[in-house]
């Protein structure tokens, strides 16, 4: 689970796209305490070198992401290898559709991979389960912003550590709509703007073709609306229900009326969406002009078709509609056999400069605030773009929070069944919030 809440404290400098180089660092490690301690200065330039024993390890590692995303992982996999050749790898990867509940089912028969990736929301209850291994004092944390590093930290230890940082925002077909004579979008246009552009395009969109996802009960994008609107978290930090009802009466409703203008997609052709498939994703293909995406992803987008999307700020209205969040974390399962040799890993994965050289900046811009610092001063033409979607989004916008725990089935199950049937339209606005509000009731701290 995902939830974020309103702060005017930005992190600055960890969150862009594109491809770029990056440096290691060194220096301090972080005690059990979370506190920093004195190491020697070749801490990272340690963990490429050949481990402390011989014996053959191989560990089992896992993650979601892109095709590019995969290419790059496999290959700094290749080159710890080469640097390590006692440490091979057995990656398991794939998108994200199915991704909790596969990593879930191995964690409950304590066969979870040895090196895990994990979105934000899930650290609460991951922590809370006792699923994963301390990183201290593997792992180097010294170059890491605090509030990136808080998600991943539970009674004073370090149980992920961050691998970048994102901006929510949307991206856009500007091609398409450069073609259609469809306006392009400003940053820090509002949520009136987008939904009277949707009906704006309505006389120029060919057939077949619609202006967004419907994302009646999608719930990040309804967690965006409700921060605009001022009314704060979906589910609080202290673990309680606190979707406003006429902010969400009103979304759903303004979908429902895009859904009887054909504005967007017809509840088969919108379930069938699968973000960054070539063949799967509806704005990949063509069928759809908007969609929310994060900072990072520019770049698959532009894999996709080279030079075809921008990106622009989430809507607003009384407030930010955007948000900034730690992009993913990477962990150690606490039944690892090999735990002592994956938090090696990790240590290089996150530190060291051939890696972020390498895996770039797919998950992100690397959290390490000296790396990032470097790397905005060689930025690409298309990185600039995930920079300006940065800058427009700090000053104002949503701080992602890892709130309370315990409320995962409810975003992934609960909110998801939902979603469906306001899209198959085999339910009501009202009846939607009232079977969510029941929902939630299990859920209650």
């Amino acid at each position: 689970m995902l939830k974020w809440k309103r702060s005017l404290s930005v992190l600055a400098m960890t969150a862009i796209v594109g491809t770029l180089a990056a440096c290691g660092g060194g220096g301090n490690k972080v005690n059990n305490a979370g506190a920093a301690t004195e190491a020697p200065a070749s801490t990272t330039a340690a963990a490429t070198e050949a481990p402390s024993t011989n014996e053959p390890v191989k560990l089992r590692i896992m993650w979601w992401g892109s095709q590019p995303r995969h290419e790059a992982t496999l290959a700094a996999l290749d080159l710890y290898t080469k640097n390590n050749p006692n440490v091979t790898f057995e990656p398991e990867y794939s998108g994200m559709d199915g991704y909790l509940d596969k990593l879930s089912t191995q964690a409950a028969a304590n066969n979870a991979p040895d090196v895990v990736q994990l979105d934000p929301g899930w650290m609460p209850d991951w922590m809370a389960r006792q699923q994963l291994a301390d990183l201290a004092p593997e792992v180097d944390v010294s170059k890491f912003d605090g509030k990136l590093l808080a998600g991943g930290q539970r009674e004073g230890k370090q149980y992920a550590v961050p691998l970048g940082s994102v901006a929510f925002g949307m991206v856009y077909d500007k091609a398409a709509m450069d073609k259609l004579g469809i306006a392009n979008p400003a940053n820090g246009w509002t949520w009136d703007e987008f939904f009277a552009l949707a009906k704006e395009s309505k006389a120029k969109l060919p057939k077949g073709q619609y202006f967004t996802l419907d994302y009646a009960g999608n719930y990040f994008m309804y967690s965006a609306y409700q921060y605009a609107k001022g009314k704060g978290q979906v589910i609080t930090d202290d673990g309680h229900f606190n979707v406003d009802e006429a902010s969400y009466l009103e979304w759903t409703k303004k979908f429902e009326e895009l859904r009887k203008e054909g504005l967007v997609p017809p509840a088969d052709v919108n379930a069938s969406d699968k973000e960054n498939d070539p063949q799967m994703d509806l704005l990949a293909a063509g069928k759809v002009l908007f969609r929310y995406s994060f900072s990072n992803n520019l770049g698959t987008w532009d894999s996709i078709k080279p030079g075809a999307y921008a990106l622009v700020t989430m809507p607003r209205a009384e407030e930010a509609g955007g948000w900034l969040k730690p992009s993913m974390y990477m962990a150690v399962s606490k039944n690892s056999k090999h735990a002592e040799e994956a938090k090696k890993f990790i240590n290089w994965f996150v530190n060291d400069p051939e890696a972020a050289q390498i895996t770039k900046t797919f998950r992100g811009l690397p959290a390490n605030k000296e790396n990032a610092a470097l790397l905005e001063a060689n930025m690409s033409d298309l990185d600039k773009v995930g920079l300006e979607l940065l800058r427009a989004t700090e000053p104002d916008g949503q701080t992602w929070s890892a709130g309370a725990g315990g409320w995962t089935n409810f975003v992934d199950k609960d909110w998801v069944l939902v979603r469906d049937q306001l899209s198959f339209g085999k339910s009501t606005p009202e009846e939607a919030f009232k079977q969510l509000k029941e929902a939630s009731q299990s859920y209650e701290k």
